[in-house]
């Protein structure tokens, strides 16, 4: 299998061309090139497909198997990817993801995608369709008990779900090994949680650190920053465009609320290319 590696802050995905041929069991060959000692090493695997309703169709996969429904630092990645490749030449294209279309904006220098604007669509605040097990029909500073610890969340869904949580404590000191498994696995979320700890600088900037369901503590979440900024502005903590410092980089995100609308802004890189055998 060809494969390419890339990265969107340090998130990395094994990225296959999928639009002649569909590679079989893409669940068990993504756990099989997540490993970082047996296979390639990744977040996860991203299949690069054709699509009727988009100009690319996206498929994600977390490293121990799991499908995802969108990927915000993938998506920027695939956007490179096919236009650095020679799949497309057009500087604004349309992906296709479980989650819905995505709109991209292409920023290109010297013939290479050196940034790219995506626009994530609107933050899901209900409930029920996050999911979340909760009385209310929001869960906007809501109480949560986690090994034996009392935290606010608020909840958001971009297409996949978030509970950030916001700390006073140094977030890079955090003991999230210890409490991301806690988090994700809580009886509140029936769907499994990503789950964002969330330390707020300023107006305009935010530490985070981010634990994904299905792998584990990873340098940065694009949808996860999304949810970040968009419970930030939710609880009166920051304003509607903030830098998101992530452990693998700088995310931009602007939160439209006039049009319920998330932008995010970031950086997508080729780290190499090379074959596995399955």
């Amino acid at each position: 299998m060809k494969f390419t590696k890339m990265h969107g802050c340090g998130n990395d995905y094994v990225y296959v061309d999928c639009t002649n041929e569909m590679i079989e069991n893409p669940s068990e060959v993504s756990k099989y090139v997540s490993d970082r000692h047996f296979g390639i090493g990744s977040d996860g695997l991203i299949l690069i497909c054709s699509s009727e309703t988009a100009d690319f169709r996206m498929a994600m996969y977390n490293a121990d198997g799991s499908e995802g429904a969108m990927c915000g630092n993938g998506i920027r990645c695939v956007a490179k990817y096919v236009y650095d490749k020679g799949l497309t030449d057009k500087e604004n294209i349309s992906i296709e993801t479980k989650s819905g279309i995505k709109e991209l904006e292409l920023t290109v220098e010297d013939g290479k995608v050196s940034l790219v604007k995506v626009n994530m669509g609107a933050p899901i605040l209900r409930a029920k369709d996050i999911p979340v097990d909760v009385d209310t029909e929001k869960c906007i500073d809501s109480d949560i008990n986690v090994d034996g610890k009392d935290y606010k969340i608020t909840c958001v869904s971009m297409g996949n779900p978030h509970a950030v949580t916001f700390i006073d404590e140094d977030v890079k000191t955090f003991p999230i090994e210890k409490i991301g498994p806690k988090f994700e696995n809580h009886p509140m979320f029936p769907d499994r949680v990503n789950t964002e700890f969330v330390q707020v600088l300023n107006r305009h900037e935010v530490n985070m650190r981010v634990w994904e369901r299905g792998s584990g503590e990873t340098l940065a979440c694009g949808t996860g920053t999304c949810a970040t900024v968009v419970a930030c502005v939710l609880n009166g903590l920051t304003d509607d465009e903030v830098t998101v410092h992530l452990l693998g980089g700088d995310l931009f995100i602007k939160y439209d609320r006039e049009n319920d609308t998330v932008w995010m802004t970031g950086p997508a890189v080729i780290a190499f290319e090379g074959t596995i055998e399955l």
